[in-house]
């Protein structure tokens, strides 16, 4: 087994489903991309496992493998509960803030701006997500980490697909906001900008997006 090959079919995969060449829901048929790709069949299989961990796709016995199609109601229910979980992990961040805190956090907003910067969609996606997983990192709160994690992770696929370059860019620069006043450890703007993010970012998902192919050999040429 070739890994570069393997990874050759994520990254052509991902790309096609990041840039809506491939629409939500489309079935991936193991033989047309054994074919389009000139690989085994045990190759692509291996290709659509690794795609479904990262739930870009999902797996179903007897049926196959379908491009995921996040619903727009499950987005804004994560959302929500987003809001409520990060706007008092915000609080408990500014009592607790350090210099070194705050460094850390920095040096993760300068690594989003590059990937935003690159047009690394997949690269900038989980970056702008990981940050408020660093936060709960960097207080030490190992369940909240956890349960932020899997709450982004629901919400990467949606965004992914649904979020602009200038939404992300943005997002970004509202990390940074976000910092400068846990820095200046003031709970109340900071909780404020936390919330408006999080507001920020779905409002930001272009959930009417039209996408304009379902054939899998026109998506990826």
């Amino acid at each position: 087994m070739e890994p570069s090959t393997t990874h050759a079919i994520v990254e052509a995969l991902t790309k096609a489903i990041v840039e809506h060449r491939l629409h939500p829901g489309t079935k991936l048929a193991e033989q047309k991309l054994a074919d389009h790709f000139g690989v085994s069949r045990t190759l692509v299989r291996q290709a659509l496992f690794q795609l479904s961990q990262n739930r870009l796709i999902r797996l179903e016995p007897a049926r196959g493998a379908f491009v995921a199609a996040p619903s727009v109601i499950e987005a804004r229910q994560v959302f929500a509960v987003r809001r409520m979980l990060e706007a008092e992990m915000t609080r408990a961040f500014v009592r607790e803030v350090t210099p070194a805190k705050i460094k850390a956090l920095k040096n993760h907003v300068a690594q989003e701006k590059s990937a935003v910067a690159s047009g690394d969609a997949p690269g900038r996606t989980k970056l702008l997500g990981d940050f408020h997983v660093r936060m709960a990192e960097l207080m030490g709160n190992e369940v909240l980490a956890q349960m932020l994690g899997e709450l982004i992770s629901r919400c990467a696929l949606i965004t992914l697909m649904y979020q602009t370059a200038s939404a992300a860019e943005h997002s970004s620069d509202e990390h940074a906001g976000i910092i400068k006043a846990l820095a200046a450890r003031d709970e109340v703007l900071s909780v404020h900008l936390m919330t408006e993010h999080l507001l920020h970012v779905e409002e930001n998902l272009a959930f009417d997006r039209k996408v304009p192919t379902n054939d899998i050999s026109m998506a990826l040429s």
